[in-house]
This record gives C-alpha cells, sequence and structure tokens, in this order.
C-alpha cells in the first residue's frame, strides 16, 4: 500500500461525494468505489488467487483474479487493466458486467463497504504474479469454486462470494 493512496467515496448510485485515506474509509465502513475482475480460460475455468500474507486485510485469503480501488480521475476499466497488470502480470480484454453494494467485517477492525463494479475478461496463458500482491493462482472449474467455498467459506474473500455467485447467477461464467 502507497502512503496516502486515497478511495473515492460515493454514494448508492455510484455518484462521487469524496476522497478519504484508504485505511481510514475501511476503519469507518465508509462506502467507496472498488472493483472486482473475474478472468477464465478457454475451458470456463476461473483464476483465483490467493492474497499475499503481508496484504492490510484479508490476507492469505483466496479471491478472484484481483480486485482494487479506482484513483480519483480513473475510469474503473482502466483501474482493472492497471490491477490485472501490476497483481496478475497480464492484460486482456475487459468488460463491465454489474455492479452491486455490500458491506462486511474483514477482520483486523476493518471493513469493506463497496460499490463493486464486477468486470469480466478471458485469458489463456499463466499469469506472472506479483509476490508483493498474490501470494499463489489457480485456474478451477466453477463448479469446484463453488463446492470449495461450501467446504470452507473462510478461506474465500467476503467480496468473491457475493460476486461470485452474482456472476453466476447472471450467465457471464459461460463467456
Amino acid at each position: 500500500m502507497t502512503e496516502r493512496e486515497n478511495v473515492i467515496l460515493v454514494d448508492e448510485n455510484d455518484c462521487e461525494i469524496g476522497l478519504m485515506e484508504k485505511m481510514e474509509a475501511h476503519v469507518k465502513g465508509v462506502l467507496h468505489r472498488a472493483f472486482s475482475v473475474f478472468v477464465f480460460n478457454n475451458d470456463g475455468d476461473l483464476i483465483i488467487q490467493q492474497r499475499a500474507y503481508s496484504k492490510y486485510h484479508s490476507p492469505g485469503i483466496w479471491a478472484n483474479t484481483c480486485c482494487s480501488h479506482p484513483r480519483q480521475g480513473e475510469k474503473v476499466i482502466d483501474a482493472a487493466h492497471r490491477r490485472l497488470k501490476e497483481e496478475m502480470g497480464f492484460d486482456t480484454e475487459l468488460k463491465e458486467v454489474f455492479s452491486f453494494l455490500y458491506k462486511a467485517d474483514v477482520g483486523q477492525g476493518l471493513i469493506e463497504h463497496e460499490l463493486d463494479h464486477v468486470i469480466i475478461g478471458v485469458y489463456n496463458e499463466s499469469p506472472k504474479i506479483n509476490d508483493q500482491e498474490v501470494a499463489s493462482w489457480k485456474a478451477l472449474p466453477v463448479q469446484e469454486i463453488r463446492d470449495l467455498i461450501k467446504i470452507n467459506p473462510e478461506q474465500y474473500a467476503e467480496w468473491f462470494k457475493i460476486a461470485f455467485e452474482q456472476v453466476s447467477l447472471h450467465g457471464e461464467i459461460n463467456l
């Protein structure tokens, strides 16, 4: 995390209402803009990542391909491309499919309260992960991920579990 990194505060309609330092926003549980990228391969497997153990929240937890917050003045889709390259070492065509609101306690006295833009893409090579951001990765069939979440829900990020089910419901997995 960079010093004084801000998040964009939004209302429930995704209208910007200000900026706040990222850690402060997560301590206070203030609604802010975020995105979650889900990248599949041609076999329909989803690339998931295990968050680095040095992350300020949800360390070592499995999540979608990448996720983060756009910067002030940055389009969500541009931020998704930026973070996909920074975390997973690749870029691919991306498409925003929906957004959702959620609020969840993520431990360490931190609360995620986000308007999360869900973005999908397809990529068929192996990521070149940034080990400062990502501990591990794997590409798994959707049903296997669903089964793993049912068996050990605590091993998966709260936003991932919500978005994963919504991606499934929207039929976006069958690209």
